[in-house]
């Protein structure tokens, strides 16, 4: 979910969420300078770097205008949902709701309500079995009640439930079990003290009192707190619909909150004084569906008031727009830990649309692997284009290294992307550091170009802010910091722009207002422009330009650019540059919605072309009209020196040229440095001066051959000791940045040195960054050598087939004399499931899109057996690692237990959504949406895959030789190649004894092959992005492939026994299996008269009365049959043996010779 979240240093307390912000008192004691001389206690306190507003120019905008505060403008929030009893989210300036509505748009809050009652003596029960009181006041003309049921830990935050079940178990729990534990344990020592040479009796009371020692620390260890539950109940008074959720959890409903929907009176309620969560609700589906509204964390509070805080009696502490209004629309799932999902985008966009929202704040994002496509940009667009929403969205946390803005911050076309940006008020303020630095872009704030040529980053804007937080965090605000702050506080700087041309009657496009906050941006020395963007947001110079541009032809044009099927010219690779090239550019004028076609027809335009690079050429005129036109732009990299060069392509109206320019076509150009030849190939760098936050970017060919790198940096300052961050990205087409990325924050210490290895890929280009830490204090000299080394692998990745018995592979040392030592080993057994149904449908109010477009979904059901307690990763291959650049609205996974249990939840990102699971069945449902059912239809008979975590990891045998494997004689021991050599291995089968239990055809094993011997290359192969698990890798991936076990004889040495035992009568198999067919069909045919007649001839046979049990115990019919299910599970009491079930389950291991037969048995009761 993050704009792809970077983790911050260690001494910086981090938001719990994957946003694209840091939080925290960030108290950088290790990283400050020399002490400062003592401050006077009268020297004011900054308050205006708390929230900055004076760099952005919204300060002295609300100065010269104070009416042009935000009002008239609304804000969508789209984040973790708004808390609307936080600190200053009441009112804006002029008494208006501040938040206008909050809705939750992930499904993570909704009640099913279809369960309808009418009350008998005032009273009805609740779902929970629990009596509820319905006052005699409320108003219910219809005398009908909606009744549902939902676990508050189903959308307590995730900090919150931790919290709550810490107290919890505090109250409810540790009294009484500290008391029980003493208790037996005082009689234990009695009992030994008592009688010092025990009889047999007395040593089975003994055994009773120690077992009672050894189950007290059992419930201990295996505490689980399913949190409180509340009943929910919802009517309609003839007026509205009305709901209360039974937070008293006693049916005491004359005690709790009627509520409505938020957006009809702006009620809200808290859950309690221990919790202090405030919760709002929405009521869809006539009353059947209730949504129970609550922040999933404090990100998105924190955002909304830097855009839009009012602070009446404490005008300092406001946010940008004050007068501004929110929609809160919640797209964290709580189920998901706050992650985005399609389904909550896609609803919040309709949501926007609907609203007829002036702008969005979207503080969210990922690393995608191919940027401005997919559904849900799709939907974005729509809303930016049609309806002429601004959205405004964080550029990402995953710099320094260029080409990591996320998705879609930074890589869609109708977004503004903003980068973060630090100020010295700032630094004093917040960070309480003791030296003001210069203003400086974040370390962590990403970088562009995107990967097709895009700028990637539009705008910067200040990236920390102190502000509220949540009412349940039990602090009033917080220090975060990330583009997940920077994209509020430029989001509210356009809403005073907005707020002003509103009541000048001005409503201009989104590329009006795109085009003005890009021209008068405050460009900031030193500081480079894939990192700023077009630099700083001035708030009052962009007014300024759209009065003074409005009456201009063009004022509300926009212009799409095109380069191929990219955006600009990004130029990278050494293939790229070693000769002149030219582009094809597209440039096509882009009308607002519903623009008269005379205005289509009546365009001309007499554009200049220009550009400052010597390096490039380009036609010096351009005349458009309504289609697009090509220029060609030759790129001419000869000659340019090693390193990175930008430049732009600029298209000015020449009867407007102070209007800055019209379109702009971003070119990047990259020369790659040669790694010299010879053996050993290396890099270094000797006394290389870093001032705080200096950043050192090495673009380098990576030489053929190396499949790693090493970095050793060495401190020459004996006085300061320093913060890096080393980061290394390849591109590789169609993979995120992050599969193919390395990440470490490092302490150098004083006269000290340290040294990371990380993956590379032969012939490419890879990025090599040194960077020091933007709050590192005093000024470092180091040394760093950058080293290549090689161990090839062929085939690069291995699929071992259990049949083939030997299976081969080729190492080789292209570079210089490496150790060797392979091992592969395997860690996860993997189980492909289909679904045993597939059931697609049209969905609800929620999930229309403009113009009537209903989206649809398909439920896809699958169901495994866990076979012993372990760790399980669920996941669709073919869906997965893809959200917003994916064909299809979203995915989600729930997992349910055989008790219908919801276990977990996953999407797109399944290595984040691991579950352990106790020894059982289970049942997946997959839902999968889009606008086209037909396209849905396609995947009725989608594979899906759980991935089970082996408890043991498991080794192939590798040898040296062909003869060697086949004997099973002297495995490979490590050997040393020379440049150039090659050596083969072999790797024979997994003994069928170690395949995991429960695995079959089809079935197969993961790991990974080790091929170095050395710390560091060892260490290469284990390098990961700083979110890996998004995107999981292995160097050199394995996959060992199952077959049918061994045939054995049934039960051992029993098969010749059984030979000799009679037959049985085939009459009575005939019996048998007519008896148990007809107990198949119990369930469908759902009537008593096949149970009767099969109760009279097989009264003591156990499945027959557990398949009643299921029968009678429907969905649909369940409240009907409480009675005859209780009295069936009764029978089924009756007819198992206690007795030696409790005789199984007491004992650790079966001595038994029939065991195998009894554990079946047992298993079975």
């Amino acid at each position: 979910m993050s704009c792809s979240f970077k983790k911050p240093p260690q001494f910086l307390a981090l938001c719990p969420y994957r946003h694209s912000c840091f939080t925290g008192l960030a108290l950088f004691l290790s990283s400050l300078g020399p002490i400062m001389a003592s401050h006077s206690t009268e020297e004011p306190f900054p308050f205006h770097g708390l929230l900055p507003k004076k760099e952005t120019g919204s300060s002295s905008f609300l100065t010269r205008f104070p009416e042009y505060d935000g009002r008239g403008v609304l804000i969508a929030i789209l984040d973790t949902g708004v808390d609307p009893g936080a600190p200053g989210m009441q009112v804006t300036t002029e008494g208006k709701p501040k938040v206008v509505d909050i809705i939750d748009t992930t499904g993570s809050g909704d009640v099913n309500m279809s369960t309808v009652v009418e009350p008998k003596d005032g009273t009805v029960v609740g779902l929970s079995g629990r009596t509820l009181k319905i006052p005699s006041s409320w108003v219910n003309p219809s005398g009908k009640y909606h009744i549902g049921i939902k676990n508050g830990f189903d959308f307590f935050p995730k900090a919150l439930k931790e919290r709550m079940q810490k107290e919890r178990k505090e109250k409810m729990w540790d009294p009484g079990h500290r008391a029980a534990q003493a208790e037996v344990s005082r009689k234990l020592e009695e009992f030994d003290q008592s009688f010092p040479n025990p009889s047999q009796m007395e040593k089975l009371l003994k055994e009773e009192l120690q077992a009672q020692v050894e189950l007290l620390a059992t419930l201990e260890k295996k505490y689980s707190d399913p949190g409180p539950v509340y009943d929910c109940v919802l009517w309609h008074d003839g007026i509205t619909w009305r709901a209360v959720v039974d937070t008293t959890e006693n049916g005491d409903l004359a005690a709790c909150t009627i509520l409505s929907s938020y957006r009809e009176r702006q009620e809200y309620a808290t859950l309690g004084d221990a919790e202090m969560l405030n919760y709002s609700v929405n009521i869809y589906d006539e009353g059947n569906t209730l949504c129970i509204v609550t922040s999933g964390g404090a990100h998105g509070t924190h955002v909304a008031s830097i855009a839009a805080g009012h602070f009446p009696d404490e005008p300092e502490r406001n946010g940008v727009a004050p007068g501004a209004q929110i929609l809160a629309v919640k797209i964290g799932d709580t189920r998901l830990s706050t992650m985005e999902t399609g389904t909550g985008l896609i609803r919040a966009m309709i949501e926007v649309i609907n609203y007829k929202c002036d702008l969005v704040n979207y503080s969210y994002g990922e690393a995608t692997h191919w940027p401005n496509s997919g559904r849900i940009c799709e939907v974005i667009n729509e809303a930016v284009q049609k309806h002429n929403v601004l959205f405004v969205s964080s550029a990402g946390n995953n710099g320094p290294c260029l080409s990591t803005v996320g998705c879609p911050g930074g890589t869609t076309s109708s977004v503004i992307g903003v980068g973060a940006y630090v100020t010295p008020d700032m630094m004093v303020a917040e960070y309480s550091l003791r030296e003001k630095l210069p203003p400086n872009q974040y370390t962590w704030s990403s970088r562009g170009p995107s990967t097709d040529g895009a700028l990637g980053v539009s705008i910067s804007a200040p990236g920390g802010a102190i502000a509220s937080v949540p009412n349940w965090t039990l602090r009033g605000t917080q220090l975060m910091n990330g583009t997940s702050m920077s994209s509020p506080n430029a989001c509210g700087g356009i809403a005073l722009v907005l707020s002003g041309l509103k009541q000048n009657g001005i409503r201009p496009s989104v590329p009006a207002v795109r085009r003005a906050l890009e021209n008068t941006a405050l460009k900031v020395d030193d500081i480079e422009v894939f990192a700023q963007g077009h630099g700083i947001i001035q708030v009052d110079k962009a007014f300024d330009y759209l009065m003074q541009h409005a009456p201009l032809p063009t004022s509300n044009l926009g212009f799409t650019i095109s380069v191929g099927s990219h955006r600009g010219i990004y130029l990278r690779d050494l293939v790229q540059v070693g000769t002149p090239f030219d582009h094809s550019v597209g440039i096509e004028p882009v009308f607002p919605e519903n623009t008269e076609n005379s205005v289509r027809i009546s365009l001309q335009l007499h554009l200049a072309l220009t550009c400052n690079a010597s390096w490039v050429h380009c036609p010096s005129h351009l005349e458009l009209m309504n289609q697009c036109r090509h220029v060609n732009v030759r790129v001419d990299p000869q000659g340019l020196r090693e390193g990175l060069h930008y430049t732009e392509v600029c298209g000015y109206d020449t009867t407007a040229p102070n209007a800055g320019p019209l379109f702009r076509v971003p070119i990047t150009v990259i020369i790659p440095m040669k790694v010299p030849n010879g053996h050993g190939p290396e890099i270094s760098f000797t006394d290389v001066h870093f001032k705080p936050g200096q950043i050192r970017r090495h673009f380098i060919t990576v030489p053929q051959g190396a499949s790693w790198a090493e970095i050793t940096l060495t401190s020459q300052s004996g006085d300061v000791s320093s913060k890096f961050v080393l980061h290394a990205v390849h591109l590789v087409k169609q993979r995120a940045y992050r599969a193919n990325e390395f990440y470490k924050f490092s302490s150098l210490l004083e006269k000290g040195s340290l040294t990371e290895a990380f993956p590379v890929l032969p012939g490419r280009t890879v990025e090599i960054c040194v960077a020091r830490w933007w709050a590192s204090l005093g000024d470092v000299t180091i040394n760093y050598t950058i080293s290549f080394h090689g161990l090839m692998t062929t085939p690069s990745s291995l699929h071992i087939h259990a049949s083939e018995g030997i299976s081969s592979f080729e190492v080789t040392s292209p570079l210089r004399y490496e150790d060797i030592s392979p091992s592969v080993t395997l860690k996860n057994w993997v189980q492909p499931l289909r679904p045993t149904s597939a059931k697609t449908k049209a969905l609800g109010a929620r999930d229309v899109l403009p113009n009537n477009r209903q989206l649809y979904e398909i439920v896809l059901t699958y169901t495994f057996h866990q076979p012993k307690s372990g760790e399980v990763t669920p996941s669709c291959p073919l869906l997965c690692e893809l959200l917003y650049e994916s064909e299809f609205d979203s995915q989600l996974w729930m997992l349910f237990d055989q008790n219908k249990r919801l276990l977990g939840s996953g999407d797109a990102y399944p290595h984040q959504y691991s579950l352990k699971l106790e020894k059982g069945d289970y049942t997946v449902r997959l839902q999968v949406r889009h606008e086209q059912a037909s396209e849905l239809e396609r995947l009725k008979d989608l594979p899906f895959i759980v991935s089970h975590r082996m408890s043991n990891t498991l080794s192939l045998d590798v040898y040296e030789t062909h003869r060697a494997a086949l004997l099973s004689k002297k495995k490979a021991n490590s050997l040393t190649l020379s440049p150039g050599a090659c050596q083969p291995f072999y790797i024979t089968a997994l003994p069928d004894e170690k395949i995991p239990k429960g695995t079959g055809p089809g079935c197969y094993l993961t790991g990974s092959l080790a091929v170095s011997k050395t710390e560091y290359g060892k260490k290469a192969g284990q390098a990961t992005a700083k979110h890996q698990g998004k995107f999981k890798k292995d160097i050199v991936p394995v996959v060992y492939h199952l077959i049918s076990p061994p045939n054995k004889a049934k039960n051992g040495g029993k098969e010749k026994e059984k030979e000799t035992e009679k037959e049985k009568d085939v009459k009575e198999e005939f019996s048998e299996a007519l008896r148990d067919l007809k107990i198949q069909w119990m369930t469908k045919l759902d009537n008593n008269a096949l149970y009767d007649e099969l109760k009279e001839n097989f009264s003591t046979y156990l499945p027959l009365h557990v398949q009643r049990l299921h029968q009678l115990d429907s969905e649909k019919e369940r409240l009907k049959r409480l009675a005859d299910i209780a009295a069936a599970a009764d029978v089924v009491v009756s007819h198992i043996d206690q007795t030696a079930l409790a005789v199984y389950l007491s004992m650790k291991t079966d001595p038994r010779p029939d065991a195998a037969t009894i554990k079946s048995d047992m298993e079975k009761q």
